[in-house]
């Protein structure tokens, strides 16, 4: 049986997740990355993804985040998250009109805030089940 350790997922409104986890994977700027208990300290800026909790009983918890940074010590997992949420809070169809209006911008520019709200809606429409593509 793997061993846990608390872990939280946090926003300034609100704490999305917090519970015993055995494994939290999540994407940093330097790609993918799975913690687990005794990880070596750590502490990264998240990329737009969904992060994926195993509970200590085995269940899967996922959630959408935007932006934000992991920090590990003392084998404590802490998510930061400026927004965060869970499949059942995502509008699939406000994601789907922002992902075709971001992707029209790009179209004819090189804009950073509509390939920011391409990689949002990317992450809600996958959490949410309604889009086949995976996140790049």
């Amino acid at each position: 049986m793997a061993h846990s350790f608390p872990f939280s997922l946090v926003t300034p409104e609100r704490t999305l997740l917090r519970c015993e986890a055995t494994m939290v994977v999540l994407r940093t700027g330097g790609g993918d990355i799975a913690f687990m208990a005794g990880h070596a300290p750590f502490i990264g800026n998240i990329e737009p993804c969904i992060v994926m909790v195993t509970t200590e009983d085995g269940r899967t918890e996922r959630a959408a985040v935007h932006a934000g940074f992991v920090h590990v010590a003392n084998s404590v997992v802490r998510v930061l998250a400026d927004i965060a949420e869970r499949p059942d809070e995502i509008d699939v169809e406000r994601a789907r009109i922002a992902l075709v209006n971001a992707e029209q911008t790009l179209v004819h520019s090189n804009d950073a805030s509509a390939e920011a709200a391409l990689r949002r809606a990317h992450v809600r429409l996958e959490l949410a089940g309604s889009h086949g593509a995976a996140i790049k």
